[in-house]
Parts: structure tokens; C-alpha cells; sequence
């Protein structure tokens, strides 16, 4: 079965939508590192669904980052460089926490990248 690309846009919204979802389950058990990983994918999914909605298709991080960056912020300039900032931010969390066995993500933090990944959705949620 080919998804067309309204599904393929809807498909990675609501996977945003159930990570935010996943990131503040976790938060509340105690889940520090799962739930900064679930932050960043809740912005690599809404970010997913606007490049969908622009006919960009990759699944690598970086390629959709740098695709992010170049048009959405330095050639478009639709959104202020805080995005990419906030983008940038969530990516080297999720790093650190999946990969880095000594880092240890402290609540304040995790609970800033939840407020941050929220504002992030919202504004490109207005872009899609």
C-alpha cells in the first residue's frame, strides 16, 4: 500500500503528538533520559510532516536539520533563529541521553525541553 501525502503528513503529526505524549509520561515516572528522547522525536516528527508537506523525504537527522535551517530559517525566514537553536539544543540532549552512559539529564532541564519542543510544534503545526 503507497501512502499519499496527506497521510504521510497526518501519520507524522500524530507520531509528534504521541511522543510529546510519551515525554510527559516520563517525566512523571522518573524516566529522565526516555523522556528526552521522546522530546527530540516529537520535533523530528513535526518537523518530518513539514518537509512532507514541501516534498522534502529523508529520514536522516542531519540531511532534515540542515534542510530545516537553509530554507525554513536562513532563506525563507519564517521562523525566527531560535528554531534552530531550540532544534540544535534537542538533538545534542537526545544524544547525550541515548548514547552518553555517564550523563544523567536533571529535571529542570527535561521539563525546559518539554516547554521548548511545545512552542516548537505549535509554531511549524501553523506551517503544515
Amino acid at each position: 500500500m503507497t501512502l499519499h501525502k496527506e497521510d504521510l503528513i497526518n501519520i507524522a503529526v500524530e507520531k509528534s503528538n504521541q511522543a510529546i505524549k510519551s515525554a510527559k509520561d516520563n517525566i512523571e515516572n522518573n524516566n529522565l533520559e526516555t523522556a528526552q528522547n521522546r522530546i527530540y522525536y516529537a520535533l523530528f516528527y513535526i518537523v518530518t510532516a513539514l518537509a512532507y508537506k514541501n516534498d522534502f523525504i529523508t529520514s536522516k537527522h542531519s540531511q532534515l536539520k540542515g534542510w530545516f535551517n537553509k530554507k525554513f530559517i536562513y532563506e525563507d525566514k519564517v521562523f525566527e533563529p531560535e528554531m534552530i537553536e531550540i532544534y540544535n539544543e534537542l538533538y545534542q540532549f537526545r544524544q547525550k541521553s541515548d548514547y552518553d552512559l555517564g550523563y544523567t539529564p536533571d529535571i529542570e532541564t527535561v521539563q525546559e525541553s518539554l516547554v521548548d519542543v511545545i512552542k516548537f510544534i505549535e509554531k511549524v503545526k501553523k506551517k503544515i
